[in-house]
């Protein structure tokens, strides 16, 4: 590649616009992602493509196959393409994951927009601030409240994460869903979810809506066919124009998962430390008192729960902080004579407070979308000045301070004491297997976060600690990031964001340095520690779905050893044993290979509030007998709900046969590899090409240094491409991107140096010449062009772009030896992978131009009807879908109307049989009714039909308009061509 018409030739095949149905499609964002792709995902995001007419597919792969990587493509591709107008609902607690996702992975610019920002915006004269240039990311609450202004937006793509929350979108009171469906309705969407099918088949109806309201008719006719009549295979072949999934156990060629190891270590609290747990547990099981307000009582004494088994200190602090609270009541009863309060929100806690105070995120609170509240105290019951009785008041506060003064005396408590023998075995293990002596600590509480810090760094581990929370303010964590700051300096490493800025120098520090990272629940979201093999649930959540989300950050694809995970055990605590119990037996969380399964998790999450249970098991059971039978009614009313899965059902609507997905997904392997390998040297070789005078290129490790800037945007120094491991390969996507990171900025299509290279490539100069095409000193055997040596003729290239339903755009050779002999496509294409001498040409002759031309509209025209019958039979499956809905629609008209029939026909039989006159005249009253109604409803079905065919050519009309083709030809250059 040395000349300017390989690189116009290659610039433009680089850039181009390939069929849906076609790998090419995916060019561009499976070069630019950051991640060594398996064949699945790359299926599914083909999958996504399929049909330029849906409104949307629904990526529906289990658990931990990687359905973020899979949308993320899709929009990388989209990026690339130019189509700009991209969004993403997630719930609140995953906006920041993807948004350091897209930015790691696919080099994609975000913006999670929430109330602070959405309001600057507006003040600073942004009418939308939904219509700005990165990718926007959001969570369901804010996307509904915001719907008006989402739906202004002409959406390229929208993306809905965890989509089966909004599965009861159809009913009435689910006014989330409605608003989400209403907002994105005429755009193209993407649904992610590893449950779609969990209690029933209404819900594939609900999800089917959120995309298109015409993939099935209306409610009663999907509850016709599929629940009461149960086409099931009907159902299939309608879902599988829409719905995509993979399991785990068919893609274990390509993914090799580790297993969990699960280590229980038993404690037994001394008796000083079950007295103060079963003070404070009675004080919390009072019901009456100042200190828990009544309309806050299960949340506050949920977020002491936690604390009380997480250390005394930091049960401690959070009752200092209610403490101090009961006094500001006091101080101002005291001045009031009536006993009274003025204000009528004293007497509720600040419950925002007690959780920013310890960081009790996730687990304690389902996070709204921007961390608003309604106001409190709007009750009438709750807003009048209330009378105090001073002395049970100050009663409380000397309790509190009792307990308090009590917590804080226990300096070193049994648990801590537990947990140094615990990393010891846990890194003996490590050791054993070979894999890095590397912990990873969760704790709920920040206050036992500090305290652990400080306890491991006087036994051992000083210097060898990194703490990991939402805010990360110490001391040492400011030194870390400042260090790393400074040795990245000038990179692209840096993203100006301070806080992914932070969260990444903290890893690398973990990863590079310390031994142990004692983490809060923030750690659990959207973080990759897979070079970590020891999970440590210091304090467990009750919130199975949190705790796979902690053991996933290092359990995960890209894991090279198996993960040990070490839980500890209350022994004198009987619900603790039970939740334990409960977490291992039913869940299967912390042993095996691939952990929790979705319908376990899926089930829980959609039919018992676990975590609310489990705080009432410990508020209302006092003995061991009474948490006993709390705790099988709980486990019966578990098992009844999983088993309830309709797990056949969601097997024969959503599983695929082994063989036909193995054969599938080993042709997509093997394509992509050779798709990527291509793409990669293509775009190496156009580089060396361009900037052959501005930098120097080392082609073993596919590295070069910019010496001299093309343009102030695009910084000097060195520069490095992404070198995948292959498709197959079990190796982490990040793992040592982070290492090679000294390396410079990583070289992309995206990055504004590659822009410049591709652009530059497109504009160069292309005269008719003549080109002499080396054969003799090619490295490699090219036999199709061996074939030509000594041989001349005449080539052209052109680029031909056709519009139906989306652009396509094609590179066609035509080229002709002196004989008349017409080349193909692919000897073209092989002749453009050698050297080249360029000399300069006259005019050709007219002879060979009008043969050239000749062949070229030949050419183009076989194309231009290769594309018009894909499109005809994408239009044609739109049609066949619409003629389906409506079918549907007519379906649930003529059911009422068999049903109005038969009991016609019971009223006949039973007046046969009437044995008074008062019977007989109130079956004819009966029948007359039921008589009317059947001449209603036959009328109705004729006007439903009426109404439903108008409706459907309607649409089909639409279709058609689209389908008009346009085309466009730009010939790129024309050359005599010889071969030596």
């Amino acid at each position: 590649m040395n000349t300017n018409y390989h690189a116009k030739y290659f610039a433009h095949e680089l850039l181009r616009r390939h069929a849906a149905n076609h790998i090419g499609k995916l060019s561009m964002s499976l070069f630019d992602a950051c991640v060594d792709l398996n064949p699945h995902q790359v299926e599914a995001a083909l999958f996504a493509f399929r049909s330029p007419l849906s409104k949307g597919v629904l990526l529906a792969d289990e658990v931990g196959l990687g359905k973020t990587i899979e949308a993320g493509l899709v929009l990388c591709q989209y990026w690339a393409e130019r189509r700009r107008n991209l969004l993403v609902i997630c719930p609140a607690s995953l906006r920041k994951q993807w948004s350091m996702e897209l930015q790691e992975k696919f080099n994609l610019p975000s913006l999670i927009l929430e109330s602070k920002n959405y309001r600057e915006a507006l003040k600073q004269g942004i009418d939308n601030p939904f219509q700005q240039a990165p990718i926007i990311i959001t969570s369901y609450n804010f996307a509904n409240r915001h719907k008006n202004e989402i739906r202004l937006v002409s959406w390229d793509l929208v993306v809905i994460d965890e989509a089966h929350n909004l599965r009861n979108v159809y009913k009435t009171g689910n006014k989330i869903g409605q608003g989400i469906r209403w907002a994105v309705e005429d755009s193209k969407k993407l649904l992610l979810t590893a449950t779609p099918l969990q209690n029933s088949l209404l819900e594939l109806y609900g999800l089917s809506t959120l995309i298109d309201d015409h993939l099935f008719g209306s409610l009663a006719a999907f509850r016709t066919q599929y629940v009461h009549e149960g086409d099931l295979a009907g159902l299939k072949i309608r879902l599988q124009k829409f719905c995509h999934r993979t399991l785990r156990r068919q893609v274990l060629e390509y993914i090799k998962y580790t297993e969990r190891k699960a280590i229980t270590r038993p404690f037994r609290p001394t008796d000083r430390e079950q007295e103060l747990y079963q003070a404070i547990s009675s004080f919390l099981q009072r019901e009456d008192t100042y200190a828990i307000p009544s309309r806050q009582r299960e949340l506050t004494t949920l977020i002491l729960r936690k604390l009380l088994a997480s250390s005394s200190l930091a049960v401690a602090g959070t009752l200092e902080t209610i403490k101090q609270r009961l006094e500001k009541i006091l101080a101002e009863v005291t001045e009031n004579d009536q006993g009274h309060t003025n204000n009528p929100l004293a007497t509720l806690l600040d419950v925002d407070q007690l959780i920013e105070e310890d960081e009790l995120t996730g687990d304690i609170l389902e996070e709204d979308d921007d961390g608003e509240e309604e106001p409190i105290g709007t009750e009438e019951s709750e807003s009048r000045p209330g009378k105090i009785d001073v002395q049970k008041l100050k009663r409380e506060i000397d309790e509190l301070t009792k307990y308090i003064a009590w917590a804080r005396s226990i300096e070193v408590d049994t648990k801590s004491k537990t947990l140094l023998q615990s990393l010891e075995i846990g890194f003996h293990e490590l050791e054993k297997m070979g894999a890095q002596r590397k912990a990873l600590i969760f704790t709920e509480s920040r206050r036992t976060q500090d305290y652990l810090y400080q306890f491991l760094s006087a036994n051992g581990y000083q210097d060898k600690i990194v703490l990991f929370n939402g805010t990360n303010t110490d001391p040492v964590s400011k030194a870390i990031y400042a260090e790393w700051l400074q040795q990245n300096q000038g990179t692209d490493r840096i993203s100006g964001s301070r806080t992914a800025d932070q969260r990444a120098a903290l890893v690398e520090y973990f990863r590079d340095r310390a031994e142990i990272m004692i983490a809060t629940e923030s750690a659990a979201e959207g973080v990759n520690l897979q070079f970590c093999s020891l999970v440590v649930n210091y304090d467990l959540p009750w919130n199975p779905q949190r705790i796979e989300q902690r053991i996933g950050r290092c359990h995960r694809y890209g894991q090279r050893h198996d993960v040990v995970v070490i839980n500890f055990l209350n022994e004198r605590n009987e619900a603790d044993q039970r939740v334990y119990e409960l977490l291992q037996e039913k869940f299967n969380l912390f042993n095996g290979v691939l952990g929790a399964s979705d319908e376990v998790l899926g089930s829980i999450e959609s039919g018992v509030d676990f975590k609310r249970r489990i705080l009432s098991i410990y508020q209302q059971c006092r003995t061991p007998q009474e948490i006993e039978a709390a705790f099988k009614a709980l486990q019966d009313e578990m098992e009844q709900t999983i088993k309830s899965r309709l797990e056949d059902t969601r097997k024969m609507l959503l599983e695929n046969f082994d063989e036909d997905v193995h054969q599938r997904l080993k042709l997509q392997h093997d394509e992509a590899r050779r798709q990527l390998d291509r793409f990669s040297q293509i775009f190496w070789n156009l580089t060396k090409n361009i900037l052959a005078r501005q930098a120097t290129f080392n082609d073993q490790t596919l590295e070069f240094e910019l010496k001299n800037s093309p343009g102030s945007a695009i910084p000097e120094g060195k520069y490095y491409l992404y070198q995948r491991r292959g498709l197959q390969e079990n190796q982490p996507a990040l793992s040592d991107q982070a290492t090679r990171a000294q390396r410079g900025f990583l070289y992309r299509l995206s990055h504004p140096l590659g822009e410049y290279v591709l652009q530059e490539a497109k504009n160069r100069p292309t005269p008719t010449a003549e080109l002499t095409f080396n054969i003799s000193d090619h490295p490699v055997k090219i036999s199709v062009v061996e074939n030509l040596k000594g041989q001349r003729g005449y080539l052209t290239l052109t680029k031909l772009s056709i519009e139906t339903f989306e652009r396509e755009e094609y590179l066609l050779f035509n080229a002709i030896t002196d004989e008349g002999k017409v080349l193909d496509q692919e000897i073209c294409e092989k002749l453009f992978q050698c050297r080249a001498e360029v000399a300069p040409l006259g005019e050709i002759p007219a002879p060979y131009q009008a043969m050239l031309k000749r062949e070229a509209a030949h050419y183009a025209a076989a194309t231009i009807n290769r594309v018009l019958e894909e499109s005809n039979r994408a239009f044609q499956e739109e049609r066949d879908r619409l003629e389906k809905w409506a079918d549907d629609l007519v379906l649930a008209a003529e059911k009422e109307l068999k049903e109005t029939k038969a009991k016609i026909k019971a009223l006949n039989r039973q007046s046969r049989l009437a044995t008074s006159t008062e019977e007989q005249h109130q079956i004819q009253v009966k029948l007359q009714e039921l008589t009317k109604l059947q001449r209603r409803q036959r009328q109705r079905i004729f006007e439903v039909e009426d109404e439903i065919l108008e409706k459907r050519d309607e649409l089909i009309q639409s279709l058609g308009k689209r389908l008009r083709q346009r085309t466009e030809q730009e010939t790129l250059f024309t050359i005599r061509w010889v071969v030596r």
